[in-house]
């Protein structure tokens, strides 16, 4: 890669990450979960899904949060979608969650860690999100009548779940845990991450550009690290990766691995090589789309078809998107 596209590169994820929505973080006691339920078109890619949502506050993934839903004997575990920082379900899961439904899954989302006065989330303390979370899975439970859900995570979205399951006492109620460009080891943010450990660097720069979460899910950091002491997984939940090796985002892309035994590790390179989707395009990649089929319904697997993907593509849309 030459000098240039690694300078511009860096630039966009310098953007999307330290200002690309302008959210302050004023501590935990400041944070909010709403469950979203206005019904919402799908979306075929990232930049269609920020826009709508951007002015649909409370659009819901389409055929999510019904709470009338009850798991069929194929599909007995009803899934949680969690959304990545400074996003949304909506965002996120545009076209995954009604992918899912289709399949005959009950399928549930919620928007975690927000501010009162923004209309994104994901930005606040990673802690208080985790339970937000947990508060949200014995009522998805309560109301589809099963004992355990599965859990697919996007971006932090996969840490709020390995944070639940291993922290919070969500353990016995999650079969599956499935992360979409997960950051299990945090990022070093292309060399950027010591700069969010200097004393008080962060808060001279201000809090609108570098949100709590932001932080939080740096390499090395408190959070990740007591997240993996002794381990990455819980035993009695299935554990799954799916990654990439062009991912914009987590840095080295190796971080995004799990290290336990048992745990499975997928980058969509080694399998399709023509497909070099990065982190913001890979919700809806629609050969990560069909590699999560196949886990989170291994019964009825589909062939993915691989096609070309080209390095970097979507993130201008995003970038754009999020700044109108």
């Amino acid at each position: 890669m030459s000098a240039g596209r690694v300078s511009m590169l860096v630039t966009v994820v310098v953007v999307m990450l330290f200002g690309s929505a302008g959210v302050a973080s004023a501590g935990p006691e400041l944070s909010r979960s709403v469950v979203p339920t206005a019904a919402a078109p799908v979306v075929r890619s990232q930049a269609a899904a920020v826009a709508y949502a951007k002015e649909h506050a409370d659009a819901a993934p389409p055929r999510t949060n019904d709470f009338r839903c009850r798991p069929s004997a194929a599909h007995p575990r009803p899934i949680l979608l969690l959304h990545g920082t400074d996003s949304s379900a909506y965002s996120d899961f545009g076209e995954i969650a009604p992918m899912l439904a289709r399949r005959g899954f009950c399928v549930f989302a919620i928007n975690y860690g927000g501010r009162p006065s923004t209309t994104s989330f994901g930005t606040e303390d990673v802690r208080r999100s985790g339970r937000q979370v947990a508060a949200f899975i014995p009522r998805v439970l309560a109301a589809t009548g099963a004992s355990a859900l599965d859990i697919i995570g996007y971006s932090q979205g996969a840490t709020i779940g390995r944070y639940v399951i291993a922290d919070l006492g969500a353990a016995p109620r999650v079969r599956r845990w499935i992360g979409l460009a997960s950051p299990t080891y945090g990022s070093i943010f292309y060399g950027l991450s010591p700069l969010a450990r200097v004393p008080g660097l962060v808060a001279a720069v201000g809090p609108d550009p570098v949100s709590t979460a932001l932080v939080q899910q740096v390499e090395g950091s408190d959070f990740i690290s007591r997240l993996n002491r002794g381990g990455d997984t819980v035993t009695g939940v299935d554990y799954t990766t799916i990654g990439s090796r062009y991912d914009e985002v987590i840095q080295p892309y190796t971080n995004i691995a799990l290290r336990s035994r048992g745990a499975r590790n997928i980058l969509i390179s080694d399998r399709c090589a023509a497909d070099m989707v990065g982190h913001f395009g890979m919700p809806y990649d629609r050969y990560a789309q069909q590699l999560l089929v196949n886990v989170v319904d291994p019964a009825h697997p589909v062939r993915p078809l691989c096609r070309s993907v080209p390095l970097g593509s979507g993130i201008a849309e995003v970038v754009i998107g999020a700044h109108s």
